[in-house]
């Protein structure tokens, strides 16, 4: 009994093993032998880097303290106004939800005093008065 027991645990360790090899090959890093022997090195720098005359073009075009044309300033303004609509109707829509939330607490709170006060006065009537808030021939 004790025997294949230990037969299948080495079979276990083995596969264990043999797992984890490939799993390692698989995630080995290629060296630098292996990128220069396929020659995709200088096409992914070329999709990476651009020439220096497009470059210089590009910070020519627009420094910092250059001034903004009218398209740029307009297209700016166009999103700061939906940004402040956006913003606007947000805010709208949540005061609207707040204003009826609180008419609906309002409501059930009055509905609330109203029935403890009919139950007040249902418990203390004498039947002397008629049953309402005050009595106008009372003195």
């Amino acid at each position: 009994m004790s025997w294949t027991h230990a037969y299948l645990f080495g079979v276990l360790a083995v596969l264990l093993a043999l797992t984890l090899w490939q799993e390692a090959e698989a995630a080995a890093v290629s060296g630098p032998r292996d990128s220069a022997a396929t020659g995709d090195r200088p096409a992914a720098l070329r999709r990476v880097f651009m020439q220096g005359a497009d470059a210089s073009h590009f910070f020519r075009r627009r420094s910092r303290r250059a001034v903004k044309s009218q398209v740029e300033t307009d297209a700016e303004q166009r999103q700061v106004l939906a940004a402040d609509e956006r913003r606007r109707q947000f805010h709208e829509a949540k005061r609207a939800r707040l204003e009826s939330h609180a008419e609906e607490e309002g409501d059930e709170q009055d509905e609330k005093s109203r029935e403890s006060t009919e139950q007040w006065r249902e418990f203390h009537y004498d039947g002397m008065y008629p049953s309402h808030p005050y009595n106008p021939q009372a003195p």
